[in-house]
């Protein structure tokens, strides 16, 4: 079997149990870790996960936030000067971003069934613009169903810990893991 089929066997496996209501934003959050050269090969394999999501009587929905930051850039009054020299952008510019980012993610949260799973796509290209951590902890609390972190990058079970695109420290964060490497439980 090849990674990718495995990882979605591991989500498969995490649909078949029973979503506990009384858990916690955080705890509604699942993050699916995957190494970052694996990016296109699990865009690729969405239509399974959505397939098995169904099959499992729950909703699907993909939200994919891979171009938000040139959207959002692109008609700042400042773009053409930060094209020409990025380091410009400084850190209230970039809070102006993630908050325009998590309020994207919240309303489509919101929007959601509490029988659904979101996918939240394309995690990496807020790097090295945001923390995933800062963004994911800002929309925890508007998980009704679950939200599933397609994240490029790794896990540290000992310390239950991420690393996105295997660039920066590690956050610790509650939320569920998928990967192939763990018996769902």
């Amino acid at each position: 079997m090849s990674r990718i089929s495995d990882l979605v066997d591991a989500y498969q496996a995490e649909l078949s149990l029973t979503w506990r209501d009384n858990v916690s934003g955080g705890e509604r959050v699942w993050i699916l870790a995957y190494a970052p050269d694996l990016e296109r090969q699990m865009r690729h394999a969405l239509p399974s996960m959505e397939l098995v999501t169904a099959q499992s009587g729950r909703g699907w929905q993909v939200l994919d936030i891979t171009d938000d930051f040139g959207r959002w850039l692109s008609p700042h009054r400042h773009a053409e000067a930060f094209y020409e020299e990025p380091t410009d952008l400084t850190q209230s510019i970039l809070d102006q971003f993630e908050t325009t980012l998590a309020a994207r993610i919240r309303r489509t949260l919101e929007a959601a069934p509490a029988n659904a799973v979101v996918a939240l796509v394309g995690i990496g290209s807020i790097f090295p613009f945001l923390r995933a951590s800062s963004v994911i902890k800002s929309v925890d609390s508007a998980v009704t169903g679950r939200l599933l972190v397609l994240f490029p990058g790794s896990h540290d079970p000992a310390s239950h810990s991420f690393r996105l695109l295997d660039a920066r420290d590690g956050f610790n964060y509650r939320a569920r893991v998928i990967d192939s490497q763990k018996d769902p439980a």
